[in-house]
């Protein structure tokens, strides 16, 4: 693994509560090569500064230095053809679901076509919500003890960041010169914060034509979009979609 590679990776610590999860996850973060932290409305502002993250980081604290704290997950995840929520909890809707040794080629062909990727964590009480899920291509699970398959924030962090180091460096020695010569194909993803507007706007659209009743929406917009989030949308569908919503606005 290359300082490039590492660099496309993004580490997203969502609505974090302990001042000494942070600490440990740049820690683990910066022993594995990684360093793009992001911290999402964390419970304590400024918790990178506090001293129990700077004791338990022991000596990563230019990864705290360097981590932006944020209100928005949305822009967090913007630029990002590929989001990955880890979460262990089965849900009715979201996005397309994968364990991590699968999830890990995934994140090898988006590195190798120089596409930035982000790993959702969530809260450490209750994990991500489907809120936070909405903007995930993907929701992952870790292979765990099925009876007890809770990991501490860091721990989680460690095993994603050590077994990706391990996946990146594969072939970095064995590559042939053929497979040197050929660029991958790039597929030029919408980013999932640009779903979201899209559906946004196809929610508008869809209550101009009645065909969705915002008194009683059932759970139209959650299989729309786990509908769309399987289908890996590409920017100029997402300018299709939203010039149907917009068609739809005008009947309004």
């Amino acid at each position: 693994m290359n300082t490039a590679q590492a660099q496309l990776l993004r580490w997203v610590l969502v609505e974090t509560s302990h001042p000494g999860n942070v600490g440990s996850a740049a820690r683990a973060l910066k022993t594995m090569g990684f360093g793009d932290l992001r911290l999402i409305r964390p419970k304590i502002p400024g918790v990178a500064n506090m001293p129990e993250a700077i004791a338990l980081a022991s000596g990563a604290v230019d990864i705290l230095e360097t981590s932006q704290e944020s209100p928005s997950l949305e822009s967090a995840v913007q630029d990002c053809a590929l989001v990955l929520g880890l979460t262990s909890r089965d849900r009715e809707f979201g996005p397309p679901a994968l364990n991590w040794q699968d999830a890990r080629p995934l994140i090898k062909a988006a590195i190798k076509g120089k596409q930035r990727v982000a790993l959702l964590f969530g809260p450490e009480r209750t994990g991500l919500d489907n809120h936070h899920l909405s903007l995930c291509t993907h929701r992952v699970w870790l292979d765990a003890n099925p009876l007890y398959p809770s990991l501490n924030l860091a721990q989680a962090i460690m095993v994603c960041a050590f077994t990706l180091r391990e996946t990146l460096g594969e072939d970095s020695e064995s590559t042939s010169p053929s497979e040197t010569q050929e660029a991958p194909e790039l597929v030029d993803y919408a980013d999932p914060a640009a779903v979201a507007a899209m559906l946004e706007h196809w929610r508008k659209g869809l209550e101009a034509i009645d065909y969705l009743d915002p008194a009683n929406p059932k759970k139209l917009m959650p299989r729309l979009q786990a509908l769309f989030a399987r289908t890996r949308l590409q920017k100029e569908e997402i300018d299709l979609l939203r010039g149907i919503a917009k068609q739809m606005l005008l009947r309004k």
